[in-house]
């Protein structure tokens, strides 16, 4: 008989308990702060963050406000389930292909609106501010794929090619970093710099500036050193 998902008390030691508890805490509260900053609408959009070899994701069709410690969902590292009864998000493979293939600890995929409007308009977001350095550099528009397959998965590891989000043709957007809040921060700033893009580019007449290669490496060196060098 295959393995059945299990829960917190089942063959887990105290210890990693309650780093899986302490994750799934800040996993519900990424997702929840998408609804409240108006990145996602209803149950769309999800949220990972690995533990080790375990990744934990937000559940399929579950209001975010209604997750509670005991719902805590987890997949290992070929989707199998470990951790839960609910169904994890139909955007398994999209997270588990970033989790595999990359230094990512969480990651963050929303409907934001006016990255979508972008991903609708163009095939990579011009580099109209200096952040897009944090990024890597311009964001790249992965084609248009169904939800949930591995087709779209694929074509979002392109995208992310030297580059910690891309935006989905007609769909959204992807981030992902070291922890949960820099997977979100780069979110909200990917969304910023789409609305930035969006108003300069409709003042008739008027093309916006666009910064060069080198400018946008430099802005990412100096980001990457950005912040407290020790916040204790």
């Amino acid at each position: 008989m295959a393995d059945q998902p299990r829960d917190l008390d089942d063959n887990t030691c105290d210890l990693r308990k309650g780093e899986i508890a302490r994750a799934w805490e800040q996993l519900v509260a990424t997702a929840r702060r998408t609804v409240a900053d108006r990145l996602v609408v209803g149950t769309s959009g999800n949220v990972s963050v690995r533990v080790g070899d375990l990744v934990l994701v937000t559940p399929s069709g579950v209001p975010y406000d209604r997750l509670a410690p005991g719902d805590v969902t987890g997949v290992d590292l070929d989707g199998r389930q470990v951790l839960g009864t609910l169904t994890p998000t139909s955007e398994l493979p999209m997270h588990l292909a970033v989790h595999r293939t990359t230094d990512a600890r969480a990651v963050v995929h929303t409907h934001a609106v006016h990255a979508t409007a972008v991903s609708t308009l163009l095939t990579e977001l011009p580099p109209v501010h200096y952040m897009t350095g944090a990024l890597g550099g311009p964001v790249r528009v992965a084609p248009y794929a169904t939800y949930g397959t591995e087709e779209l998965a694929r074509n979002l590891l392109d995208a992310l090619t030297g580059r910690t989000a891309c935006l989905l043709q007609n769909h959204g957007t992807l981030t992902y970093g070291a922890t949960l809040d820099q997977a979100y921060d780069r979110t909200a700033q990917l969304e910023w710099m789409c609305h930035l893009w969006l108003t300069a580019a409709s003042v008739p007449g008027r093309t916006p500036n666009l910064l060069t290669e080198e400018q946008i490496r430099e802005a990412g060196e100096k980001l990457s050193g950005y912040g407290q060098r020790d916040a204790r």
